[in-house]
């Protein structure tokens, strides 16, 4: 088995685990660390396919850093949302902004 294979494997089984995170969770912060291990699984294929094929390999390392500060933009807006969420319902939970009126 291809190392590339054994890589490709593992993020695919990031992407799935962060997938079921995100729709088994029914808090905030668990539907985060999901789409966090998605992106996380997406980065890491990235930069294995950058490095074990003729790619040049700065641009999977770039990829990576754009996928890494795309997970931190992404969870500084979402923690902000979550204690503003906190604040207004008093838990995190992910059925309480569904309530809102409009």
């Amino acid at each position: 088995m291809s190392p590339l294979l054994l890589y490709q494997v593992v993020a695919v089984l990031l992407l799935c685990l962060g997938l079921y995170a995100l729709v088994a969770r029914r808090t905030l912060i668990g539907m985060l660390i999901g789409v966090e291990l998605m992106l996380n699984g997406a980065g890491l294929s990235i930069v294995a396919a950058a490095q074990l094929t003729p790619m040049d390999a700065v641009l999977g390392q770039l990829g990576a850093l754009l996928v890494m500060g795309l997970a931190a933009a992404e969870a500084t807006l979402v923690l902000a949302i979550v204690l503003v969420v906190t604040k207004r319902f008093g838990d995190a939970a992910a059925d309480g902004p569904s309530e809102l009126k409009g």
